[in-house]
């Protein structure tokens, strides 16, 4: 079928970012908020006396231009400042059985959330409530539970590091890990696999060691989309003519041409600057592989140099490594005709990437979340830092690893205490400075809390933030298991479709956004984020509250502890009235955040340590590991020629679960979400035609029809035997136990699936 014959689909020729991201823009301002106000707010994003994005976690160069957003930084600031209001007489006119019936973008699109509502479930409605009833009503029911282990205490990104630190001693002095995290559907294979292999869950790269690399290997992850805003280094890298290898199994536009829209010859030409020295498309699930594949040309070519090659830093691996002789001996034995066939990608390529990489001096490995929600992501994260190791890319100006993060303070939550696996050490440090005895069994990340509330053993979910149940997958067992809880309480700042899967007793708390002020005792408050380069700085609102009801993050959750706890030990209205003192807790409680209040007076804030950039390895054993990859493949292997592997991926007009549009601009689908991207082979394979209606169906083989429907087969430029669809309209197809079992993160980027025509010819 011609594309013009599939309403909503059209290629789009022109480059990321240019003329199409300022009309993006000038678009979300226009739906949102007041031309003037929204310029002053877009001009304070991710200024020193300003607020932090409440977008992706990229950091930034202070005072180095004009404005420091993107076009989907400013829709994430434009849809938290909207001038539309959610009041109590919404939801008089709503039920929610009706609002369950409203799609993911309607729900938010209603805007800010006024005043705490309780559900009442006689006429199945949200009514207003005042503050103290709700957190008397919730402390009653919590109290009443029994068991502390029975509440799941989930934490979203965008929470700042006073609220989650503040959010994490509640849980623990009521007794209670169970601490499901965004993190956990994200990055948790990150979180789990860089401390086995260096000792630290974090990236080791700063912004300005992109100045100083000389190859860029990029694995994963679409930068136009999820994180734009490091568009602006990827397009300072290739305009010096730094290599940047890609490997992604999709063709993405923002990694293959980009127009800085603060460019101003780039702007008046309608020019582009050309991303990817090198593209690849692996097969889903094919990474492991490719990375082995990379290594494996490395040994050849280091034997054939002989006495002397210099294609390992032997000395580094002598003296910072460990386990070098069982990767190569792994590498060895693997065959380049299996590599071939589980990459995807043929021998010659990978080869030449080894070249490049043998050449450059210093290497930086970016990745994202096509890298870590596999059921082998932990195990991926481990190969891209062997591939390192093997030249000795830590410790260096312009090398290292770089995670790309997601929500603006993801990392930072888990900096300042949101674990549900806490260390002996900031448990006796909780104890010392707040005086109560913090329970130390490990409790729940999300897909335990969810499969403890499908089980019926979790009674109460808490949630500052997010939008659990639709970012989880499974949602036929999830969302009726929500409505079964005694207790759910949503801090939150928009309406989304978890806040109607009431429990029986049922909260929604709205709160201030990143962009207003937040007044307490003393006076304005700011508070702190820190970025994927471990760089912690402050954050102050400037916008008045959307409403006078509303109240901050860390006084909601001081609110329902002190009535949770009426004989607690931790001071929770002097906390609430002064954040430095907060601050000056979260200090007590974390070494390295010494002299806190003073350091994030300094604009752009301080950077937290990292040993491996002094090549000082936080290990059992004190060396940094190579740990090597058993076979290569990532799941059984399907001798069905018919089945694929299916990645669920976001539209360029959504942030994670939220949704601000209907289009997705640089893959050509407009007005839509019900697209299924398939290469062009595979449809031939298949009988299908584009354009035609196709159903999707789970080929896991454990007897339960995973099955999505009415979703429309459109030929896309990615790698055969691999196909793509929304998230999360796409979390259907991914069970809840299909996970990495390493970190417990969910496979939503490689899930082995039937398509077929839904109806026959």
């Amino acid at each position: 079928m011609a594309e013009d014959e599939i309403p909503g689909i059209r290629r789009y020729s022109a480059p990321a970012g240019g003329w199409g991201a300022l009309r993006a823009t000038a678009k979300a301002v226009r739906e949102q908020m007041e031309a003037a106000e929204a310029a002053l707010t877009l001009l304070r994003t991710n200024k020193p006396d300003g607020f932090d994005c409440p977008g992706c976690a990229w950091p930034d160069k202070k005072h180095t231009s004009t404005f420091q957003f993107c076009e989907n930084g400013a829709k994430a600031v434009t849809w938290e400042a909207t001038r539309k209001r959610v009041p109590p007489p919404f939801f008089a006119a709503h039920t929610v059985t009706s609002l369950l019936g409203w799609s993911d973008y309607q729900l938010e699109d209603q805007g800010r959330l006024t005043h705490p509502m309780a559900y009442n479930a006689a006429n199945d409605r949200y009514e207003a409530i005042g503050w103290d009833e709700a957190f008397a009503r919730i402390g009653g029911v919590l109290r009443g539970l029994g068991d502390p282990g029975s509440v799941e205490f989930y934490t979203s990104g965008r929470a700042s590091n006073e609220a989650a630190f503040l959010y994490q001693i509640f849980a623990r002095e009521f007794g209670c890990n169970n601490f499901p995290d965004c993190s956990n559907m994200c990055h948790e294979p990150t979180s789990v696999g860089l401390p086995q292999s260096i000792g630290i869950g974090k990236g080791t790269v700063s912004l300005d060691d992109f100045d100083h690399c000389e190859l860029l290997i990029a694995m994963g992850h679409n930068p136009g989309t999820n994180h734009p805003r490091m568009m602006a280094t990827l397009h300072e890298l290739a305009r010096r003519g730094t290599p940047i290898i890609v490997f992604n199994p999709l063709r993405e536009r923002a990694l293959e041409r980009f127009a800085d829209p603060q460019d101003p010859l780039e702007m008046a030409t309608f020019g582009a600057t050309q991303i990817a020295s090198t593209y690849l498309q692996p097969r889903i699930g094919g990474d492991a592989a490719a990375l082995k594949g990379i290594m494996k040309a490395l040994l050849e070519m280091d034997r054939l140099q002989g006495e002397g090659s210099a294609v390992l830093d032997r000395a580094f691996i002598a003296e910072h490594a460990e386990g070098f002789e069982e990767l190569a001996a792994d590498l060895r034995a693997t065959s380049w005709q299996a590599i071939e066939t589980s990459a995807g990608l043929p021998q010659d390529d990978l080869r030449k990437v080894a070249a490049a990489y043998a050449r450059s001096n210093a290497t930086i490995v970016t990745y994202g979340m096509g890298m870590t929600q596999h059921r082998t992501g932990t195990a991926n994260v481990h190969q891209m830092v062997n591939l390192l190791l093997l030249r000795g890319n830590f410790g260096k100006p312009g090398a290292g690893i770089c995670p790309l993060r997601g929500h603006s303070n993801v990392q930072g939550d888990r900096t300042v205490g949101i674990t549900e696996k806490p260390a002996a050490d900031m448990l006796a440090r909780i104890e010392r400075t707040f005086g109560f005895v913090p329970p130390s069994a490990h409790g729940h990340d999300a897909v335990a809390a969810m499969q403890a509330i499908v089980a019926g053993t979790s009674k109460a979910l808490i949630c500052l933030g997010g939008n659990l149940a639709v970012a989880l997958p499974d949602p036929e067992a999830c969302f009726p298991a929500m409505r079964r809880l005694e207790l759910t309480v949503h801090i939150g700042t928009k309406l989304n479709r978890t806040h109607l899967l009431t429990g029986k007793n049922a909260f929604i708390l709205p709160c201030l956004g990143r962009t207003e002020r937040d007044m307490q005792e003393t006076g304005p408050q700011s508070v702190t984020v820190e970025d994927s380069m471990s760089m912690v700085h402050a954050s102050r609102g400037k916008l008045t509250p959307a409403s006078e009801a509303l109240k901050s993050e860390p006084a909601i959750i001081a609110g329902m502890a002190a009535a949770t706890l009426p004989a607690s030990r931790v001071p929770w209205t002097a906390l609430i009235a002064d954040y430095d003192r907060i601050r000056d807790a979260i200090e007590s409680v974390f070494p390295d955040f010494t002299n806190f209040n003073e350091r994030i007076r300094v604009p752009g804030g301080f950077r937290l340590p990292l040993p491996p950039t002094e090549r000082i390895w936080k290990t059992p054993t004190g060396k940094a590991q190579f740990i090597k990859f058993g076979g290569l493949e990532e799941d059984p292997v399907f001798t069905d020629p018919t089945i694929l592997k299916l990645a669920t991926l976001r539209s360029h007009d959504q942030y994670n679960t939220t949704i601000y549009g209907m289009d997705d601009r640089y893959r050509g689908v407009f007005g839509r979400r019900d697209v299924l991207f398939m290469n062009s082979d595979d449809l031939a394979r298949l009988g299908i035609e584009e354009g035609d209606e196709v159903r999707v169906e789970t080929a896991l083989g454990q007897g339960q029809e995973r099955c999505l429907r009415n979703v429309v087969a459109v030929a896309y430029e990615i790698a055969r035997g691999s196909v793509a669809t929304y998230y999360p309209e796409g979390n259907c197809l991914v069970p809840l136990d299909y996970i990495d079992p390493a970190s417990g993160t969910p496979s939503y980027k490689s899930v082995p699936v039937h398509v077929f025509r839904a109806t026959p010819r």
